[in-house]
């Protein structure tokens, strides 16, 4: 267990480090950032590679594989990627379920570094343990998938999904662990609204 801990810290330094600067310098600013797609806009289908999770070693469209079902999207700027952004990311797993049990969340890094990120996430998900996330690599553009309108000055963006449509989409900039209300919020509605 020591050198699993070892290990992810050491591949944190080497792969993640540079994102750790710069989300402390931004965390400073605490600039206003607007990222994904409209309230109400249709779900946009796309493809991604899974590598934990629901889907295992190959490309899928999480869209078709979750259909109708309450699902966050939670795009995530591999070069901003820090352990402020790992906990957050852990507390929105363990404290979704609270919404809706059918509720999953996929995370999709976004990188210029493919490969090294599909060897990574693995380790991830030993670190931290999900158990409603899914981490998945967008093999396209570092801005996402087309008319998602991921903006790469937020370094996470989170769009909650439901029946096919947008419920809402939340930016981050500063990442702390226990904001996550927004996000809980908008799974109550459309909790709710069933």
């Amino acid at each position: 267990r020591d050198r699993g801990a070892h290990d992810h810290r050491a591949i944190m330094i080497r792969f993640f480090l540079p994102g750790v600067a710069l989300l402390l310098v931004s965390s400073v600013l605490h600039a206003d950032v607007t990222s994904g797609p409209k309230t109400g806009d249709k779900v946009e289908d796309f493809m991604v590679f899974g590598v934990t999770g629901l889907v295992e070693g190959k490309e899928v469209s999480y869209v078709k594989e979750r259909k109708d079902e309450p699902t966050v999207y939670v795009f995530v700027q591999q070069e901003n990627f820090s352990r402020l952004m790992s906990r957050f990311l852990k507390t929105l797993d363990t404290d979704v379920k609270e919404s809706n049990p059918n509720v999953r969340i996929i995370i999709i890094f976004l990188t210029e570094k493919p490969d090294m990120t599909k060897e990574y996430l693995p380790k991830l998900q030993n670190s931290l343990s999900f158990a409603f996330s899914s981490l998945a690599v967008f093999m396209g553009e570092k801005t996402g998938p087309k008319r998602w309108e991921i903006n790469t000055d937020a370094h996470l963006t989170a769009v909650v999904v439901s029946k096919g449509k947008v419920a809402a989409s939340l930016a981050y900039k500063d990442i702390d662990a226990p904001d996550i209300s927004k996000i809980k919020d908008a799974l109550k509605k459309v909790s709710d609204a069933k």
